[in-house]
């Protein structure tokens, strides 16, 4: 047995190999139980207590630590043999493509959650944090473009030319996709401007929404209807938006028509019914109600009130409640709803629709 540990091969014997790949299993087991034993354990506890920085930290030592901790058990295991200079340099290469591949995922999901914690400080909510998606990808993508840099520079690589050449095609693609980059910097606009937030109901033109996403370069609305419309981030920032969401009361204002013949007596108390059956209501205020003109085929009475709340069903069920009161104190009352009408007269006219129409008779 020791005879064929003894024998060797590429510059180490057996029992060489059997120490090293013993190392190595073991290591990589050990840190295969400490994940699946205890890291899982810190993740229940630190998900219960309050607070991300905990969540972080262990999150790090979960997703970052271990396969950084396996990595270097397997490259100090490799290093147990005597190994030839040719080797070295694609373990090093090895070495530092996954040491830079984890610490930039660090960085750039310590980034994010400076930026999450951030956003969630100045009082945003949630809404906002739904809207980063976009910004993780830009930092996420310097973050990867400075590591490359970085890990080519380390091995020896001139990166000066690169950087150059970086330099000038960005130049280029500005130049050739400019409507791409306004749509970009106007979603940095409805980001740190915050015309609406995921969530918001708005109308832009003709075209009425929940904004489901904003993306880098466009924003997702979901119709009324149904449909998805999707419309460019610089065409949503030069169009006149109503953000319905942040409306606090509602302004309503609405007309009554009521028959020409009816008695004056009659005609004086509607104002006061009409405040009544609005002050009746829970989320109404009473603005003003008039008698407002003399239409051409009715009396025309003007109500105004507040509701208070941008809800529309709301709105809805408070207007829907005051025309049945109004409906059933004109039917109490007697009182008639205006219709458009027309009279036609067959046959010559008489001397009393000459005068009513300016006629002859008003010359005799």
């Amino acid at each position: 047995m020791n005879d064929f540990l003894d024998q060797v091969y590429y510059h180490n014997t057996v029992r060489d190999y059997a120490i090293a790949l013993g190392v190595i299993i073991g290591g990589v087991v050990l840190v295969f139980a400490f994940k699946k034993l205890i890291a899982r354990r810190i993740q229940a506890w630190a998900a219960t207590t309050p607070g991300t920085w905990d969540d972080f930290i262990v999150e790090c030592i979960v997703r970052f630590g271990t396969p950084i901790a396996q990595w270097t058990i397997v490259y100090w295991g490799i290093h147990l043999l005597d190994l030839p200079k040719e080797s070295e340099r694609p373990i090093e290469i090895a070495t530092s493509l996954i040491v830079t591949y984890y610490a930039l995922r660090l960085i750039s999901s310590l980034i994010v959650l400076l930026v999450k914690s951030g956003v969630r400080h100045r009082g945003y909510g949630e809404e906002k944090i739904k809207q980063l998606g976009g910004l993780i990808l830009i930092i996420n993508g310097i973050v990867w473009i400075l590591g490359i840099i970085f890990l080519l520079g380390n091995w020896g690589i001139e990166v000066t030319p690169i950087i150059a050449g970086l330099g000038i095609g960005g130049i280029a693609v500005a130049l050739a996709a400019q409507n791409i980059l306004g749509d970009v910097f106007n979603y940095f606009v409805i980001f740190f401007d915050r015309p609406f937030e995921v969530g918001d109901f708005i109308i832009v033109d003709d075209k009425l929404g929940t904004i489901e996403y904003v993306g880098i370069k466009t924003t997702q609305i979901r119709s009324l209807s149904g449909e998805q419309i999707i419309i460019g981030n610089a065409n949503l920032t030069n169009s006149r938006i109503h953000n319905y969401k942040r409306m606090l009361q509602r302004r309503v204002v609405f007309t009554i028509n009521v028959q020409y013949g009816t008695p004056r007596e009659i005609v004086e108390k509607i104002p006061g019914m009409l405040r009544a059956i609005v002050e009746r209501q829970k989320l109404a205020r009473f603005d003003r109600a008039h008698f407002a003109t003399y239409a051409e085929w009715s009396l025309r009475f003007e109500v105004v009130y507040y509701v208070l709340s941008a809800d529309y069903n709301v709105f809805m069920d408070t207007q829907q409640a005051i025309n049945f009161a109004i409906y059933q104190e004109f039917e109490a009352m007697k009182i008639k709803f205006a219709v458009p009408t027309r009279i036609i007269h067959n046959g010559p006219p008489s001397d009393q629709d000459l005068d009513f129409r300016g006629g002859p008779s008003m010359n005799a």
